[in-house]
């Protein structure tokens, strides 16, 4: 995704069923669940970069020992900075005890994260919160140890401010503004509440289906309590993704697969998904379920994951980001009018590199058909045959990301300039004002990269023909269920939807709209529709790509500039099982999520900044 955008958090689980000493015989050391949490961790460091955390529970502690810690850290390298306090803690114990790491018992009565039950959080830090109060894990604190909750996750929730009315809560700012404020106050109500009916045996499974029946959005969520009971869940439409494994040493769960077989060696069949609805738990005995907590409701599992945000070494999703770039060959091959010969096919950034070999998949296709029938229909002399056989769609490395430049400069007109130079080109693959230069991305949301730096630098190699391809359909509405997407004035698609009705002297379908929002509004039935959708009505997916690229084309560009989507079809057709795409088509999994559409599209009828939820 060439615009930068925050998005997805990671979360990972382990639950060890053996006592430290067990792991200490078979693998050596005592830290094994530590030292498998670090990997979980830095596997999905994809997932967020702006802070991490940690939280770990001891079982069987003596009465007046504490049991939970947990430790936060903010910036990019949070990981390695928890840890390394960690490295330091052990270092310590040495001085004092050199034999330390030789006795389990002792390690654990000293070291304060050496216990059973651990979680491991990275945040992409959202609307620019990125001090380490937002950090996860949260955890609530009480004398007795099964009202002390710690808590992470990925998620957004929508109503935040109605699960705040019901408990009647006034917490602090930074829980108040996070959505993991609500959610951990709302299940240590009934948390709390179960406690008090029950002080000896805690049901976890009655707590986690009262609580999250209150929850409207998308997540993923794992807690430790402190009396040793564990859980992960998933919400019912599994807009989140989560997946987890166990044997008779150790239950661990994570938001992706990859990163569970790379840490335990697995194979991808070895792993399952937490279904939609259900939640992975463990007692403090070390039973485990994976059951279900709510009914499942209609897939929506996030389609972004397969797009961009979830490592594309996962088997199924690798193939699902070749099947996009393929699925979009038939589109490029008509605007280039089929001719191969004079175009260079790239991509940028290098998270699109699978959907590219896709695309080139798709364009081989086309040319070998071509082949065939110029072979068995035609009679060539040896030359023209060799030409024919040895002709191959035009590959080119026509950018590379320059990870040493940093636009430090805050003017806008001084930053412009230096964002042309984050990306080096490389020169002479191209043949001046012959060649077409065809450029896949995964995405294109707001379009200021390509506007500012991308279209520009390709223009230097002085191509006739730019084509900027995304793999992604045209993002139109805002996110409510874990992506930073939620000012409507943001995307370039609304944008030139915009420009479409003062094109077509249309601007009366804003001002309807916004008229019928405000009317909802004050009826409370907000949530009912997505209003927002009038906007996009007149005008197909390729008027709203040209009005696109007429936009992004900056005046000092001399090649001709055209945007290609994918198509809702293509999506549904690469990644059939990841149907969630409401920001393509506004088709929200709940109604939630119409009632934020509305509030951002009035936000910016009404020129507020700040997201609609």
């Amino acid at each position: 995704m060439s615009d930068v955008i925050r998005h997805e958090c990671g979360l990972a689980f382990i639950r060890l069923l053996k006592p430290l000493s067990f792991y200490q015989q078979k693998y050596g050391s005592a830290f094994y669940g530590l030292n498998k949490l670090y990997l979980l961790m830095e596997k999905q460091h994809n997932r967020g970069q702006d802070g991490a955390g940690l939280a770990t529970v001891k079982l069987n502690v003596t009465p007046g020992h504490q049991f939970m810690y947990r430790q936060r850290q903010s910036g990019s390298g949070a990981i390695a900075a928890i840890f390394q306090n960690l490295n330091m803690e052990i270092s310590e114990m040495e001085k004092m005890y050199p034999d330390f790491r030789k006795h389990s018992g002792l390690m654990k009565g000293y070291m304060r994260f050496m216990g059973e039950v651990m979680m491991g959080h990275l945040r992409y830090g959202t609307q620019g919160k990125n001090n380490v109060e937002f950090c996860h894990p949260f955890i609530k604190t009480h004398i007795n140890p099964t009202r002390n909750l710690a808590m992470a996750g990925n998620f957004n929730l929508v109503n935040t401010e109605e699960l705040f009315e019901f408990l009647k809560n006034q917490p602090i700012t930074s829980i108040r503004e996070s959505d993991l404020g609500a959610m951990i106050e709302t299940i240590h109500y009934y948390l709390s509440e179960a406690n008090e009916q029950n002080p000896a045996v805690l049901d976890l499974k009655t707590v986690l289906q009262q609580a999250t029946a209150r929850f409207d959005g998308g997540y993923v969520c794992g807690g430790l309590v402190g009396n040793g009971d564990s859980f992960v869940m998933r919400d019912p439409h599994g807009i989140r993704p989560a997946y987890f494994y166990k044997d008779d040493e150790i239950v661990v769960a994570a938001s992706e697969r990859p990163a569970i077989m790379t840490a335990f060696k697995l194979q991808q069949e070895e792993v399952q998904e937490i279904k939609p609805g259900y939640a992975v738990m463990v007692s403090p005995t070390g039973e485990f379920i994976h059951t279900e907590i709510l009914p499942a409701k209609e897939n929506k599992a996030c389609s972004f994951e397969r797009i961009y945000f979830s490592r594309g070494s996962d088997p199924d999703i690798y193939q699902e980001r070749m099947n996009l770039g393929r699925n979009l060959a038939k589109k490029v091959l008509d605007i280039i009018n089929n001719d191969l010969k004079n175009t260079i096919v790239s991509f940028i950034p290098n998270t699109a590199e699978t959907a590219f070999y896709g695309l080139i998949k798709g364009l081989e296709d086309y040319l070998n058909d071509i082949k065939i029938d110029r072979l068995l229909n035609r009679e060539l002399s040896e030359v023209a045959m060799r030409e024919l056989i040895s002709r191959r769609v035009r590959i080119e490395k026509i950018a590379i990301k320059d990870v040493k430049m940093r636009t430090f400069i805050t003017e806008d007109a001084s930053r412009n300039e230096m964002v042309q130079h984050v990306y080096d080109i490389t020169y002479g693959t191209v043949r001046r004002d012959k060649d077409t230069l065809v450029v896949i991305d995964d995405s294109i949301v707001r379009g200021t990269t390509l506007r500012e730096s991308i279209i520009k630098m390709l223009d230097r190699l002085g191509p006739k023909h730019i084509i900027i391809v995304s793999s992604a359909p045209q993002i139109r509405y805002p996110d409510c269920y874990g992506i930073d997407m939620s000012r409507m004035g943001d995307f370039i698609a609304f944008q030139a939807a915009v420009g479409l009705l003062n094109d077509h002297n249309k601007q009366h379908i804003l001002e309807d709209t916004y008229q019928q929002c405000l009317q909802s509004e004050t009826q409370g039935t907000l949530h009912e529709n997505n209003f927002v959708k009038a906007v996009y009505a007149s005008f197909t997916p390729e008027q709203i790509s040209r009005k696109i690229a007429e936009m992004l084309k900056p005046e000092e560009v001399n090649a001709e500039v055209d945007i290609i989507y994918q198509s809702i079809e293509g999506l549904y057709d690469a990644c059939p099982n990841n149907k969630g795409d409401w920001y393509f088509t506004g088709n929200y999994p709940s109604l939630g999520g119409n009632r934020v559409a509305n509030r951002a599209f009035m936000n910016y009828m009404e020129h507020k900044e700040g997201r609609g939820y």
